[in-house]
């Protein structure tokens, strides 16, 4: 248990610090497209693509398969946008899924792996717990659907977003 929680939180660690390094690149590197049109399979919410993926995968493999598509597991930012991304989910029963949220880096520090700032919550009640060094944020949990910590070497579904 203690390897696989060392090789989560450093795994966890490597794809943010690929998050951050992407993140530090000059704007003029950057391709901007601003448009409503998401690749297939991605739907556009509030000025990004957003796509549910149902394969069950711990959370860095579910980052590392988010980034394959040119994307991120999801960020929030508001109830609005929280509601809409669960959306996404209700075809399959608002099961509990990642999100990129992460405290790996620094316990209680809640970072998310696009670079955003983590300025919505919506935790459950008594959560974040770090029971037994939780790290890794999924969505849709217990009958409030709200936000849980969770062992990251768990596997759920993820959503992804990227930037258009």
């Amino acid at each position: 248990m203690k390897k696989l929680t060392a090789c989560a939180i450093f795994c966890a660690i490597i794809v943010l610090t690929m998050a951050a390094t992407l993140h530090l690149l000059p704007a003029k590197s950057r391709v901007v497209k601003r448009s409503t049109d998401c690749p297939h399979g991605w739907t556009w919410i509030s000025g990004r693509c957003f796509r549910y993926v149902p394969a069950l995968m711990n959370w860095a493999n579910a980052e590392i398969n988010c980034l394959y598509m040119g994307a991120n597991l999801a960020s929030v930012h508001s109830s609005w946008e929280y509601r809409e991304i669960q959306r996404l989910t209700a075809p399959y029963g608002y099961t509990e899924a990642w999100l990129g949220g992460t405290d790996a880096p620094n316990e209680g520090v809640w970072l998310w792996t696009d670079g955003s700032r983590f300025n919505y919550r919506r935790w459950c009640s008594w959560e974040p717990n770090n029971m037994f060094f939780q790290h890794c944020l999924q969505m849709n949990y217990r009958a409030s659907k709200c936000w849980d910590d969770l062992w990251c070497n768990y596997h759920r579904p993820s959503v992804c977003a990227m930037e258009i």
